[in-house]
């Protein structure tokens, strides 16, 4: 049977005016945030930085599986200026099948990170942030002062699935990539976050995103900041024809530098000649939300985002994020899973879930397969199930089971266009430097399991201690998942490049229990204690691994 429609609607109703300060008192509008489906960052749905604190930052759990690869190095400037190159994946050819691996199954978004200056971010003690500076690395343990902080992902959309912004794709068939700057709206140190009411009217989350597709002219198709990003210009790609797009196994160079206005990102597209860019500034209405923890105001300010060090090296942390990453590269994960029927009143799975063959009865409102989408509503119209197959997807989560189809073995096995999986995101080591020409010594691979896998959100680790975390990760049933996606070397020299997937050529190793070596302990501020510390895991990381493999 074919299941109904998700009717869980995005709407906009008003659209705040575009000014250099906005404000809002109670009970005036900007744009509103109606959806029970959209909840900002405090939704697994959302693709946002993955925060140290869940329960603090939204209350629940909120999941992001992020195997990510960190680049290190002490040359000036490699801390906000790099330059990658990339060739997008392929699609399976033939028919559509569960059975095959499609990109959209694997990762709703690969993506390139940075960290960004924010005055008005966590942890909201300092006015000043001196931009492309090591001058603010801090160490939690010695210090309550440190400069706000933001992180930017340039996020690569596969094509096929449903569209933005309640799915993730762009295109039937192309790939698109929208710079994404998040902040989080809270002070460790006096236990507060951003008034309610502002909250509530810049998507439901303290921690909140600034957002834009890459352009050809480089101006933003809608305003990118929360306060006033409209669902139907800010975040519809079709909404203009100015809208960056790339085919499938393009050639691409990804650019990213600091300017006088802001970050500059620009992706050109070497086989097709074309070319996409966005500046993260104040002219084009990126945004800081002021802090107000009491009342019910909402400020929105216009700002300029600047990359935060000159550096990047395990110092170089966000430091309300799980991972400890500055310049990295992410292959996003945990977002998708098979499902049998639609539950039309809450948008989640009601009848069976899990790939062919291991297949359970869905748990639920309560479980965590949910924001699911009938193969109907897929941009690719290509993209729907034969007889005898699952017709419905859901954008799961790891909570904490990791069960769904990218916790099995539909990544990429090979770079050669195949019927049965999509070829690897692959992408270079970042160059740095005069005229791009200088390596990153070192690099690092990082994933957060930790952090998913918590005991006070129903898995089994101890993030104090370490016991009870495990690599690979659990199932839903508490065995371990088929499969957990480590990252692999292709070529050689000037020609190598990293891909996520099982492609067997790694020189670190070529599982993920090898790969993401052991559990790393971080320090982080309590919520609350007045500059008390502790120290926890949230990640698996390999240590600085020299020279570069790549």
């Amino acid at each position: 049977m074919k299941p109904n429609r998700l009717l869980s609607v995005v709407t906009v109703a008003g659209l705040a005016a575009a000014a250099a300060t906005s404000s809002l008192s109670a009970g005036a509008t900007s744009t509103t945030w109606q959806s029970n489906y959209w909840k900002g960052c405090a939704s697994n749905v959302r693709l946002c930085t993955e925060v140290d604190d869940a329960a603090a930052a939204f209350g629940h759990y909120v999941g992001h599986d992020e195997p990510s690869v960190l680049f290190y190095s002490n040359v000036p400037g490699s801390g906000n200026h790099m330059k990658y190159n990339v060739t997008l994946p392929t699609e399976p050819s033939g028919p559509f099948s569960d059975s095959k691996g499609y990109s959209l199954e694997t990762s709703p978004a690969f993506w390139f990170g940075m960290a960004m200056c924010d005055t008005q971010s966590y942890p909201e003690s300092s006015s000043v942030c001196t931009p492309d500076s090591d001058s603010n690395i801090v160490n939690p343990a010695t210090t309550k002062h440190a400069p706000g902080v933001a992180f930017m992902e340039l996020q690569f959309y596969p094509p096929g699935f449903a569209p933005q912004f309640a799915g993730f794709s762009c295109d039937a068939v192309k790939w698109c990539v929208a710079m994404t700057i998040d902040s989080l709206s809270e002070d460790p140190f006096n236990g507060t976050t951003l008034n309610p009411t502002c909250t509530a009217e810049i998507g439901g989350s303290i921690e909140y995103v600034n957002f834009a597709y890459l352009t050809h002219t480089g101006k933003p198709i809608g305003p990118p900041n929360p306060y006033q990003f409209q669902f139907n210009g800010s975040g519809n790609p079709h909404s203009s024809p100015d809208t960056f797009y790339m085919n499938q196994g393009d050639n691409v160079t990804v650019s990213l530098g600091d300017t006088a206005n802001g970050l500059q990102a620009v992706v050109k597209d070497n086989t097709s000649g074309d070319q996409g860019l966005m500046v993260a500034s104040a002219a084009n209405h990126f945004g800081q939300i002021k802090f107000q923890p009491y009342g019910h105001s909402c400020q929105e300010i216009d700002y300029s985002f600047h990359p935060m060090y000159s550096t990047s090296s395990p110092q170089t942390r966000v430091l309300w994020a799980a991972h400890t990453y500055n310049v990295a590269m992410d292959a996003e994960t945990g977002h998708f899973d098979f499902c049998s029927n639609i539950d039309a009143n809450t948008g989640t799975c009601n009848g069976t879930e899990g790939i062919p063959g291991d297949q359970e009865a869905a748990e639920g409102t309560s479980g965590d397969d949910f924001g699911c989408f009938s193969d109907t509503q897929n941009m690719n119209h290509a993209y729907i199930a034969p007889p005898g197959e699952d017709a419905a997807y859901c954008l799961s989560s790891n909570d904490p089971g990791f069960d769904g189809t990218s916790d099995n073995h539909y990544w990429p096995t090979g770079t050669t266009p195949n019927a049965n999986t999509a070829t690897p995101f692959l992408f270079s080591s970042p160059k740095t430097g005069l005229n791009d020409a200088t390596s990153y010594a070192q690099a690092a691979l990082e994933a957060d399991l930790p952090r998913i896998e918590a005991a006070d959100f129903g898995g089994s680790c101890n993030r104090t201690t370490g016991v009870g975390c495990t690599n690979p990760p659990p199932t839903d049933d508490g065995l371990p998942a088929n499969f957990y996606t480590y990252f692999s070397t292709v070529g050689h020299g000037a020609s190598c490049k990293w891909g996520a997937g099982d492609l067997k050529s790694d020189p670190t190793g070529s599982n993920s229990s090898k790969q993401f070596g052991a559990l790393l302990f971080s320090t982080y501020w309590v919520f609350g204690g007045h500059g008390a510390t502790t120290v926890r895991t949230n990640n698996y990381n390999s240590g600085p691994i020299s020279p570069n493999p790549c």
